[in-house]
């Protein structure tokens, strides 16, 4: 069951503006040199990243590698 929209000619609030917290465009198109190495992970570990990868309809070692970026920036000196 739709309920119809009923329109009135009330004047609209203003919102505020907000901080944009967007990157802007150039760093969005950076792109980090990778390099490629060869690493043994658990079978456990791997499908866990396929599956959630699957969910989310991305590459399961793009997301290891996000994992791994993410944890190397939170501990960065």
């Amino acid at each position: 069951m739709s309920r119809k929209t009923v329109y009135s000619d009330e004047p609209m609030k203003t919102g505020r503006r907000v901080k944009d917290v967007l990157p802007p465009p150039e760093e969005l198109a950076f792109k980090e040199e990778s390099v490629k190495v060869t690493i043994s992970l658990s079978k456990s570990s791997v499908e866990f990243f396929k599956r959630e990868a699957r969910k989310h309809n991305t590459p399961y070692q793009k997301m290891i590698r996000n994992l791994l970026d993410a944890y190397t920036e939170a501990h960065r000196d």
